[in-house]
């Protein structure tokens, strides 16, 4: 019976991690290669695929994010033996290995909290785009790579176009449409850290802040000021949380009841043959799309998850190509 703290711990912990070590490694080996050709630095190795193993596994270009999906009877030696398995098969240095805990559902104070304070960021690379993540301080790093097809999809298409992005977190999207040649972005988020996080990956990528506009605001109150100023554009992306609350105004965000009103706001802001991308994670989702103002919305699930996000157990996003 292995030990940790000077406590014993029940034999299937050590069994699991082993197991867990040795899925990873294998995916790992089969993944690394084919990933380094297409230069790309983050992709996810593990997630849930065993029932009894709730644990969720990312390389981050040498760096291991292991993250346990909590439960009321989590048991808090879990994930770090599971995540020094993980680290002790990949032969990674324990200060490159990082410990997550998932929580889902609206309990999410805690899914958001700052974990640390080091203010360290990695640069990695997705293609010819570089990124800044940081695995250190929250449990979201600053990249989505489950979106990595996605973004292809909206660089393809943003060639002259004005492109809207909303909750665009650390704007990977807008630098994506950017390079693709786009003739401006904007990129909202409620967020002053991330925006300043966002400008950081522009200056990175050695891209115009000039006409690519950064807007700290609440997606709400820029939709309804851009509608006066009679703002239009030709492409959007609308990758908003399940859930939002903030303490400084009564501005609460369920996606299940206000998505309607918000693709509606959007829609009113595009050209005719506009296109909107609309991606969700809530894993309860339904779409009420039907009374929207459009000629066609068509879910894309399917082209925008990669490879290694894909997983039986759980479809980690969904995606609707709107077109105006």
């Amino acid at each position: 019976m292995e030990r940790m703290n000077d406590t014993p711990l029940p034999e299937h912990f050590t069994q699991q991690a082993e197991m867990l070590a040795n899925r990873v490694k294998k995916r790992f080996k089969h993944l690394y290669k084919r990933f380094a050709r297409q230069q790309i630095d983050v992709f996810r190795l593990y997630d849930w695929d065993i029932p009894e193993i709730r644990a969720v596994v990312d390389w981050y270009g040498g760096h291991l994010v292991v993250g346990e999906y909590m439960r009321r009877q989590s048991t808090p030696a879990w994930l770090p033996l599971m995540g020094r398995a993980v680290a002790d098969a990949m032969e990674v240095p324990a200060e490159r290995l990082h410990l997550k805990q998932r929580w889902a559902g609206r309990q999410d104070g805690k899914r958001y909290e700052r974990i640390d304070y080091t203010d360290k960021k990695i640069v990695l690379r997705e293609r010819d785009l570089r990124f800044l993540v940081n695995p250190y301080d929250y449990v979201d790093t600053g990249l989505f790579a489950d979106h990595r097809d996605t973004r292809q999809m909206v660089r393809e298409m943003a060639a002259g176009k004005d492109v809207l992005n909303l909750y665009c977190y650390t704007a990977s999207f807008s630098c994506y449409a950017a390079k693709g040649g786009a003739r401006s972005t904007v990129s909202v988020d409620r967020s002053k850290s991330t925006i300043a996080w966002a400008g950081e990956n522009f200056k990175l990528n050695g891209i115009d802040p000039e006409s690519n506009r950064l807007v700290h605001a609440h997606t709400f109150d820029f939709l309804a000021k851009a509608r006066r100023k009679g703002r239009q554009f030709d492409l959007a992306v609308v990758d908003p949380p399940s859930y939002s609350t903030t303490k400084v105004r009564n501005a609460a965000f369920d996606i299940l009841v206000d998505h309607p009103r918000l693709l509606s706001m959007v829609v009113e802001l595009l050209r005719p043959q506009a296109t909107l991308f609309f991606s969700t994670n809530h894993q309860d989702f339904i779409p009420r799309m039907e009374t929207l103002p459009v000629t066609r919305v068509e879910e894309i699930t399917e082209q925008t998850i990669p490879e290694d996000y894909r997983n039986k157990r759980k479809t980690i996003h969904r995606c609707w190509r709107i077109t105006v």
